[in-house]
């Protein structure tokens, strides 16, 4: 497949073309300097640019675009940050295949668990509709977005949960705590967080490429887990002790409260219910698996 991507040097991006080069794929990465090599193309997406030459031939379109959501605190010109950097991306991916004779058959554009929202109690199906918060918000207006792609495009929207890996990602400030025997869980622990280990992620994506499936998709591990299964399993797989709870308040404090509440203390029992009726296997379907695969990774 010759496939064009957009944040491919994010956290995902960087594993998911790495993979898809490897297995033979044509990968073109979208960057916002001039090109330096035949698999890069510039764009603009601040400003709506992009030839729609590009994806001339393309057999699919992955957007991947997006700022940190947890790097820092939530300011009024960080939110707008968040938002522009998604939505300004992929209008300006829909609109391109809006030019072209033939569009590209498939666009797989990112979306989050936070489209549920911070508080939900029961289990999350594609059908359980929407959350309440600045991330739900977000999400809702990010899928309508891709929607705009053209007439006959197949449009996947994953909704990912928390990654796990040894790299960065969700876990990037609290390995090494954990490494050190000084983490633990974060509020009281009893929050569920969608979790799927760096590499079932990557292949999820590569399969809704190549699969009939439109629209949401929960992209996370078949089983459930709360913060404090999470962290006593990857403590566990670091052979540390993992005693020290950081207590709501202290999140909220140092994070921000409407960040910590959205994204840290969040409950989201996440199902993925498409994926798995689409015949996708897991490589870490048990989080114990996950944990030791980040521990046996991990610098």
């Amino acid at each position: 497949m010759r496939i064009v991507m957009s944040g491919a040097s994010g956290f995902i991006g960087t594993a998911l073309s790495g993979h898809l080069l490897a297995r033979g794929h044509d990968v073109v990465r979208l960057v916002r300097r001039p090109a330096a090599d035949p698999g890069e193309a510039s764009w603009d997406p601040a400003a709506g640019r992009l030839d729609e030459a590009v994806l001339d031939g393309a057999d699919a379109v992955v957007n991947l675009s997006g700022a940190g959501i947890g790097d820092r605190r939530w300011t009024k010109e960080r939110i707008r940050e968040i938002k522009d950097s998604r939505l300004l991306a992929t209008k300006t991916l829909t609109a391109a295949m809006g030019r072209l004779d033939t569009p590209p058959t498939t666009f797989l554009s990112q979306s989050a668990s936070g489209y549920y929202g911070g508080s939900r109690i029961t289990q999350l199906r594609e059908d359980s509709g929407a959350g309440k918060g600045m991330l739900a918000a977000l999400c809702v207006d990010w899928e309508a977005a891709a929607h705009t792609a053209p007439a006959g495009v197949r449009v996947v929207t994953p909704r990912t949960g928390v990654v796990l890996s040894a790299d960065g990602g969700a876990l990037g400030p609290l390995l090494p705590l954990l490494k050190w025997g000084v983490g633990g869980p974060l509020g009281n622990g009893r929050q569920y967080w969608p979790w799927i280990s760096l590499v079932d992620e990557v292949a999820a994506l590569e399969h809704l490429l190549v699969s009939s499936i439109e629209g949401p998709v929960n992209v996370c591990a078949p089983e459930s887990a709360d913060v404090n299964a999470i962290v006593a399993q990857l403590a566990a797989a670091f052979h540390r002790p993992a005693f020290l709870r950081v207590p709501a308040p202290a999140l909220k404090l140092a994070l921000g409260a409407h960040l910590a509440e959205e994204l840290v203390l969040a409950n989201q029992r996440m199902e993925p219910a498409r994926l798995a009726d689409s015949g996708f296997s897991w490589q870490h379907p048990a989080l114990a698996d996950a944990a030791r695969w980040v521990a046996g990774n991990s610098k």
